[in-house]
């Protein structure tokens, strides 16, 4: 299967891309602003099955002119076409409302939903030449309509929020094509991301273990769902 995963230099990215090498047959291009990172993961999965056909890819993703102008290319010189992309990369800042500054809201609505829009967007083409492509756009549990609300997240919530939406639009509009959309609102997970937004909080799930749930899923997943928001917590409601 030919792969691509964002935000893959930490976290559940990096555990994502871990778990796809660990099974042969795969061809996965990971992204991410860190290449000291982006090394270090390709140093772990070297002697993993499909270790040596991991491509990682440096890149600031709400550069958009450089989405189309660099990594587009890239991958379609790379991929004869594409059957799972993650939307996995995401930025959060916990601040009361009043207190959020123009560009740190900028920067959530550019990482949470254009960087995914305009992803999506490049890359439609080669999904359609696959099998049955799979788009999965991690979300969060703060953009579910009726899920606790945490105060702090407000710019957090709402950008994951549409990031569901367009999730439902764009598997309405290709229905009738072979690729499915589908978004995952994830709960609380051990992440580096979480530890920064909320110090000394300890999540009920490791990045792993919500990696290899994510996975599954990414292969399977569009057997049964398509334009989904499915909850994936511990916590209720």
């Amino acid at each position: 299967m030919n792969i691509i995963v964002t935000g893959a230099s930490r976290g559940i990215g990096f555990e994502i891309v871990k778990a796809f090498a660990g099974t042969g047959g795969n061809r996965i291009v990971a992204l991410a602003r860190n290449i000291n990172n982006l090394e270090r993961l390709k140093s772990v999965c070297e002697t993993m099955p499909s270790g040596k056909d991991l491509e990682i890819i440096q890149v600031d993703l709400s550069d958009m002119d450089g989405i189309f102008s660099m990594l587009v290319p890239k991958i379609n010189s790379l991929f004869p076409n594409l059957d799972i992309l993650i939307n996995n990369a995401g930025y959060l800042v916990n601040k009361p409302f009043k207190d959020i500054q123009r560009d740190e809201l900028n920067e959530m609505i550019r990482i949470n939903l254009m960087v995914p829009f305009t992803l999506i967007q490049s890359l439609v083409e080669l999904l359609k030449k696959g099998d049955k492509s799979h788009v999965i756009n991690i979300s969060s549990m703060g953009g579910i309509q009726g899920s606790v609300k945490f105060p702090g997240l407000s710019a957090y919530s709402m950008t994951k929020g549409g990031l569901g939406i367009l999730t439902e639009c764009l598997a309405e509009e290709y229905r009738d094509t072979n690729i499915s959309f589908n978004c995952l609102a994830l709960g609380s997970v051990q992440t580096e991301m979480l530890e920064e937004a909320f110090p000394g909080y300890r999540a009920p799930l490791t990045p792993e273990e919500m990696a290899n749930f994510i996975v599954d899923f990414a292969v399977n997943g569009q057997k049964l769902f398509n334009g989904k928001i499915l909850p994936v917590s511990l916590s209720t409601p």
